[in-house]
């Protein structure tokens, strides 16, 4: 394949050209199984590249990390080839959040039986900004105080860490709940006419609920933020 602005030689479909620094590829999408993933390249919504990255699963205890590291790292290379605007992926958990964390590119779940006509219905709404800063530029107001510790802290720049994330505003705690649950878990509510949404992290009898500030702009694109920020909890498992 050659470069589409260039017309240099390619080393794969969809490459980023390094002659012209160009891309040739906007969109990603990941189909993950245990053992094989589909890495789908798009440009303007036409299908210009498909790998396969394929591992073998230990049985070893000893080895299971490594070799899903391994194989995530081979998925994320392919990505970064590219050089992609979004990444989309979908199927396995532990694969899709292991790549998650080799990628630096807005990066999204979607849960769908055919995930490319679904990326290409989601790029039809209107795009959000993408908010490009560290998770201390984006955590903000009076209260520093997190609840859980560790945990706590991880769910907040879980949630910062989101593309469509301006601000997380840390709110008071709560100490009157009921002491039932164990473990830190949290959960992203309704957005609300702005596209904002509530983070509640519990803590046994503890609440925070604390205010995250999205580019979403009204509820509809809200629900679509709101959506994606608790599956990325449910992948880190720290969802209710």
């Amino acid at each position: 394949m050659e470069c589409r602005q260039c017309a240099s030689s390619l080393e794969r479909p969809g490459d980023y050209c390094l002659v012209c620094r160009s891309a040739n590829t906007d969109t990603v999408i990941i189909d993950c199984e245990r053992e094989r993933a589909t890495v789908t390249c798009l440009l303007d919504d036409e299908i210009v590249a498909e790998r396969t990255v394929t591992t073998k699963e230990e049985t070893d205890d000893r080895w299971v990390t490594a070799e899903r590291r391994n194989y995530a790292g081979r998925i994320a290379d392919e990505v970064r080839r590219k050089r992609p605007e979004e990444v989309y992926a979908t199927g396995d958990r532990e694969t899709v959040r292991a790549t998650r964390a080799e990628l630096h590119y807005p990066f999204y779940r979607v849960e769908d039986d055919d995930p490319i006509e679904a990326v290409r219905r989601k790029r039809g709404d209107t795009a959000l900004e993408v908010v490009e800063a560290s998770f201390q530029e984006k955590l903000g107001g009076s209260h520093s105080t997190v609840i859980g510790g560790r945990d706590g802290r991880q769910v907040l720049q879980t949630v910062a860490g989101h593309p469509h994330v301006k601000k997380l505003i840390p709110g008071p705690i709560d100490a009157g709940g009921s002491g039932s649950r164990t473990g830190v878990r949290a959960k992203v509510t309704r957005a609300d006419d702005n596209g904002n949404v509530r983070l509640l992290i519990r803590d046994g009898s503890s609440v925070q609920e604390n205010r995250v500030v999205t580019t979403a702009g009204d509820r509809e694109l809200g629900e679509h933020v709101r959506e994606d920020l608790n599956e990325v909890l449910q992948e880190a498992e720290l969802a209710e």
